[in-house]
């Protein structure tokens, strides 16, 4: 088999695919790249048994068709080597000797058998949902929650975010136990209520590829695997199995305490005390009273402190609450908004910071923080 393709075009599909392949595989044919040859079109798919990738391309020179596991590293490395240029490949399917030439020279690698890469899975068309998501929506969701995902052992169900369709709205939830978000949008809804947990690893794929994309994404998951069609891109990645706990009911409905203030100025003054916070616990207090804000942190142990007051509109009692520092820079930088509203009930009970106005009415974004103990 045989066809010639542009060096540069190939090495961008296999970089793009690349992100799946695990540094230590189970299975050594993972190590490789499935080429696929048929019709003018080149198939090449990268598995590491949980999620696998899948990218096509348009070939005009090609002879016979077949299929062949390719040295994924090798490849890559030897792609980045050439500069913009049609390379001839030529495999033969007895030896799995892969020749490839280039304007002034043949470079030769020896491949795998085809016929051992896993199979795919397939989709259980009679419990299957299938609902057409705008790119930028999907991409929205998994950038304002990837970041809140859990790494525990103990329940898998927190290392993933949930993404629950009803006929109203498509909601994306990511929690650590610390932290929660809630990203809620109403262009995005479907025919009957579903819900699934992606995956950490297939999410952070998804999350370097859709903004290439153009065009809507064909969402389609039954009660094991998620397969997300692209333009040029297919990824399917097995689901996180069991039951997502119930977040609505940690999100406290009742918070008369309000402060609204700007986040850019909010999110640098918390960065600059917590560099004074306790190393362990990384503690910063917010001690709220009428139209002011103070921001303290003090490590007693090397006698350092830092305490910094900024203007703000707060309705509500006075009060002193505690955050660790690190989680509240996190939900501060991944609030897109100018200014932030954060709503409290007592020292004791979580914070929810939301966008003091919603830019994009199709959008309603909940970010939740529990807070710290504060030693008097």
């Amino acid at each position: 088999m045989k066809f010639v393709v542009s060096s540069t075009e190939l090495l961008s599909h296999l970089s793009a695919i690349s992100r799946v392949i695990n540094s230590k595989n189970t299975l050594p044919i993972l190590d490789n790249y499935l080429f696929l040859l048929e019709d003018n079109r080149l198939t090449v798919t990268a598995s590491d048994l949980e999620s696998t990738l899948i990218t096509s391309l348009e070939l005009e020179n090609t002879s016979g068709t077949g299929t062949i596991a390719v040295p994924a590293k090798r490849m890559n490395d030897t792609l980045k080597e050439f500069p913009e240029q049609p390379l001839t490949f030529q495999i033969d399917p007895e030896t799995f000797q892969i020749d490839i030439f280039s304007q002034n020279g043949k470079f030769s690698i020896v491949g795998q058998n085809g016929e051992d890469f896993p199979q795919q899975p397939i989709l259980n068309e009679g419990v299957a949902s299938t609902i057409n998501v705008n790119h930028s929506v999907l991409l929205s969701g998994i950038n304002k929650t990837l970041f809140a995902t859990a790494d525990d052992e103990l329940r898998p169900v927190m290392n993933g975010i949930f993404i629950e369709l009803t006929t109203e709205d498509m909601k994306f939830v990511a929690s650590d136990a610390h932290k929660l978000v809630r990203y809620k949008r109403f262009d995005a809804k479907a025919e009957k209520d579903a819900s699934f947990i992606l995956p950490k690893k297939p999410a952070a794929i998804l999350k370097s590829l859709l903004p290439k994309e153009d065009f809507d994404v064909k969402l389609e998951f039954d009660d094991k695997n998620a397969f997300f069609t692209l333009s040029n891109y297919k990824l399917i990645c097995r689901l996180v199995e069991g039951n997502y706990p119930s977040y609505n009911s940690v999100i406290p409905q009742n918070n008369p305490n309000k402060l609204v203030i700007d986040r850019v100025e909010f999110y640098n003054t918390v960065r600059r005390v917590s560099v004074f916070s306790n190393q362990a616990s990384n503690l910063v207090r917010l001690k709220l009273t009428e139209n002011q804000l103070v921001v303290s942190a003090q490590d007693v142990d090397f006698a350092i402190s830092a305490v910094e007051r900024l203007n703000c509109q707060y309705e509500g009692d006075d009060m002193e609450i505690g955050f660790k520092s690190t989680f509240l820079q996190e939900i501060l930088s991944n609030l897109s908004v100018t200014d932030v509203k954060v709503e409290l009930s007592d020292p004791t009970r979580a914070g929810l910071l939301l966008p003091a106005e919603n830019e994009n009415e199709e959008e309603n974004v909940l970010m939740l923080l529990m807070p710290m103990m504060i030693n008097a």
